[in-house]
C-alpha cells in the first residue's frame, strides 16, 4: 500500500470538507501565505522492527501539525476523523510568533 499517495488523498477530501487548507511541508511553518486553518504533516524519523539484525518492518514516524487562529475543535475532529483507524497521539502549544493554536499529531505507519 502506497501510504503517502492513500493518506494525501484521503487527507486532502476530509480537510477540503471541513474547509481547511493542506500543504506538504519540509521544514517551514505558516508565515502569513495560507489563511488558517493550515494543515501539514512530514515525515520526522523512523522506528524500525528489527529481526536477525536486519530491518523486518519499517516503521515510520509521522508528524501531523494543524494550525487554527483561535481553540477549533471542529477542525481537531475533521483530522481526528481522518486517523480513525490510526493509534496516534495529541498535543497543542500557542504559538506567540504567529498567533495561532499548533496542534500536533503524531502517527506511526
Amino acid at each position: 500500500m502506497n501510504w503517502n499517495k492513500s493518506f494525501g488523498e484521503n487527507w486532502g477530501k476530509e480537510t477540503h470538507e471541513s474547509g481547511g487548507n493542506q500543504k506538504v511541508a519540509g521544514n517551514d511553518r505558516p508565515s502569513g501565505g495560507l489563511p488558517l486553518p493550515f494543515i501539514c504533516y512530514l515525515f520526522s524519523s523512523t522506528n524500525n522492527f528489527n529481526a536477525d539484525d536486519v530491518v523486518y518492518q519499517v516503521i515510520n514516524r509521522i508528524t501531523i501539525e494543524l494550525y487554527t487562529e483561535s481553540k477549533d475543535l471542529e477542525a481537531e475532529n475533521a483530522v481526528e476523523a481522518a486517523l480513525k483507524d490510526l493509534c496516534w497521539e495529541k498535543s497543542e502549544e500557542y504559538l506567540d510568533d504567529e498567533q495561532c493554536y499548533e496542534i500536533i499529531y503524531e502517527i506511526e505507519v
